[in-house]
């Protein structure tokens, strides 16, 4: 009798968790789905309204987006934020990866200090460094320049991302760098020819992540720049609501869809990568 009765109760429960999985779903998708429904309503109806279904869709937004602000075009947006998003990927390559080698194959006196020092910078917030920074890049002149917001991609400042290619180092066997060196080859061979091929699920979920972070960074930009021709689509988002004047959230809602667009692309191109760069981050060996 009890295995005649486990069968229905099991049932009962596979298909409430189900359910409960399919709330949470629409719980987070809502907000979604209702920034693509707004960007298909007029101005005039976005405001206030929570319905998901527009009464009478049109495609205004779209066009009074593509538009521009003033006399920048909104392609204009797109493209500076390529240019930021790529410049960050590029510059923390080329410094993390280098850090991260020699961080965790090279032995030198003061290893261990300087990277216990480098994870502790993740305990510092970010304003804390906001103030100083800013006076440093203002007194240099390059307020108002992509510099200050690309700088620390190509100094290794991003320590979250130097942990995870060390980690991902100590899972790769020291033979490897041993047989390299029987070989003849230096730091510099051993690390591009040998190390940097199997960092490869590393480096593509370290890409994904910071291509991301950056597109969707609007504190940084806001503090910098100043020029709106200069503006990436976060901050160019808020040209689209001005108190004083007309206000247009139905283009400012129809350019948050667009801006989902290529960052959205890029993870899926990406995401098979994802998982197991993180996952074989420091487990291999």
């Amino acid at each position: 009798m009890a295995t005649r009765s486990s069968g229905p109760r099991r049932g009962l429960g596979a298909v409430a968790w189900h359910l409960s999985m399919l709330a949470g779903l629409a719980l987070v998708l809502y907000p979604l789905l209702w920034l693509v429904a707004s960007s298909l309503k007029p101005s005039g109806e976005i405001v206030g309204d929570l319905e998901l279904i527009p009464e009478s869709p049109t495609a205004a937004n779209y066009g009074s987006a593509m538009e521009g602000i003033g006399r920048v075009p909104a392609w204009t947006f797109f493209l500076n934020s390529l240019v930021l998003s790529s410049g960050a990927v590029v510059g923390m390559l080329l410094s993390c990866t280098i850090t991260a080698y020699a961080l965790g194959r090279m032995r030198f006196r003061g290893r261990g200090v300087m990277f216990a020092a480098m994870i502790a910078t993740l305990l510092l917030p970010f304003h804390v460094m906001l103030i100083p920074q800013y006076i440093v890049f203002q007194r240099l002149d390059l307020v108002d320049t992509y510099i200050p917001l690309l700088i620390g991609k190509f100094l290794a400042a991003d320590a979250f991302f130097v942990f995870l290619f060390v980690q991902f180092l100590r899972g790769i066997p020291r033979e490897l760098d041993q047989a390299a060196r029987i070989d003849g080859a230096g730091h510099w061979r051993t690390f591009w020819n040998v190390l940097l091929p199997l960092m490869r699920p590393a480096l593509i979920t370290g890409s994904i992540f910071t291509f991301i972070w950056t597109w969707n960074d609007f504190l940084g930009p806001l503090i910098y720049l100043n020029s709106p021709d200069q503006y990436p689509l976060p901050l160019a988002l808020k040209l689209y609501i001005d108190q004083q004047e007309f206000s247009d959230y139905g283009a400012m809602i129809a350019m948050s869809v667009l801006s989902l667009v290529p960052v959205g692309l890029f993870f899926l191109a990406f995401q098979r990568f994802l998982v197991g760069g993180i996952a074989t981050s420091g487990i291999k060996g």
